[in-house]
């Protein structure tokens, strides 16, 4: 895991490779990473879920999304989730929800998630 500034946003990025976030204990782990290192965005590749997590009846996106958002921590996930949001008209609801709002985004690639970032400041005063 890495801290990159994007747009002025410290994110902590996730690799690729590594344990599946599997529980709410582990997206914990991950607050607690971003908090340590002043992040307000962690960047979680799609690699990294399991495929509980995009079977949205499991409820695993559902708690993980509620803590990041208890802890004021926001989260990206990054990559292609098309192939399970073909199969769940629900997850595409749920994914176009969320991009609309600021604290959960489902981005292509970390260029996308900067892309935002950008537009974000740019819809605040002062661009702060």
């Amino acid at each position: 895991m890495t801290i990159e500034l994007l747009h002025e946003t410290p994110v902590l990025v996730c690799a690729p490779d590594g344990d599946p976030l599997s529980s709410v204990a582990d997206a914990l782990g991950l607050i607690g990473e971003a908090g340590y290192g002043e992040a307000s965005w962690v960047a979680v590749p799609v690699q990294r879920w399991p495929e509980e997590f995009f079977r949205l009846r499991s409820g695993l996106a559902g708690e993980v999304l509620q803590k990041f958002a208890q802890y004021r921590v926001n989260l990206a996930v990054v990559g292609d989730i098309s192939r399970w949001t073909e199969e769940s008209s629900a997850l595409r609801d749920f994914v176009r929800e969320c991009d609309r709002g600021r604290q959960c985004w489902f981005v292509a690639d970390l260029a996308e998630l900067g892309e935002r970032l950008g537009e974000r400041l740019g819809d605040q005063p002062n661009g702060s």
